[in-house]
């Protein structure tokens, strides 16, 4: 794509404008931020089994390292994870702890990032859903969605696998006004087709459609 902005590297997806990013960055902010929006530790959901999945302690990190774990590549999380740190997008940078259970009232949230990133990431994130982005198909009619499509290699045999994939939608709708997040995981999607862009972001479309 050749110089791009911000908002560009996340509507296309760029791998290597997020790498240039994250080694331009000392590595303590990187794994600092990543954390406090939840990666590496629990949600307190109290869900049974829960695990926490793992960030690796910045000082161990190579530059190869911190550059793919910008994209996604060595760092484990969980769905309800992802859907929490969305959450945070949703609801202007504070993080509230997810709850099975319907709740009288939210529980007290702390905030992750100020209200003007906050807004400028939503507005990033419905470049994605949309006719430039890759997560078009992800759109529903009648409402602005923000999100993102994700698509990685398998880890397996303590590498990555080369014909296995994940495919991840995660967003927010209406996208001004968050009422809704969801996230959708396809694991080894077996249609032929395995970019999120056309696995898992029609799924999110249909299911935030109900």
């Amino acid at each position: 794509y050749g110089a791009i902005n911000l908002t560009t590297i996340i509507e296309k997806s760029s791998n290597v404008g997020a790498s240039k990013i994250a080694l331009s960055l000392q590595p303590q902010l990187l794994w600092s931020t990543l954390s406090a929006f939840g990666f590496g530790r629990t949600t307190g959901s109290g869900f049974p089994g829960e695990v926490p999945g793992s960030l690796p302690a910045w000082q161990s990190w190579s530059q190869a390292r911190q550059a793919t774990i910008s994209y996604g590549y060595g760092v484990a999380i969980t769905a309800l994870q992802l859907a929490d740190a969305y959450d945070t997008l949703a609801d202007e940078g504070i993080q509230h702890p997810p709850s099975f259970v319907r709740l009288d009232q939210a529980p007290a949230g702390e905030r992750v990032i100020p209200v003007s990133i906050d807004q400028s990431m939503r507005g990033m994130l419905e470049t994605v859903v949309s006719d430039a982005g890759t997560g078009a198909r992800a759109d529903v009619v009648g409402y602005h969605v923000a999100g993102k499509t994700g698509t990685a290699h398998i880890a397996e045999n303590g590498g990555y696998s080369d014909k296995r994939y994940i495919s991840v939608f995660a967003g927010m709708a209406p996208a001004t006004n968050p009422r809704l997040v969801a996230v959708v995981v396809i694991r080894d999607p077996s249609k032929g087709e395995y970019y999120a862009a056309t696995v898992a972001a029609p799924v999110f479309a249909k299911v935030m459609t109900g």
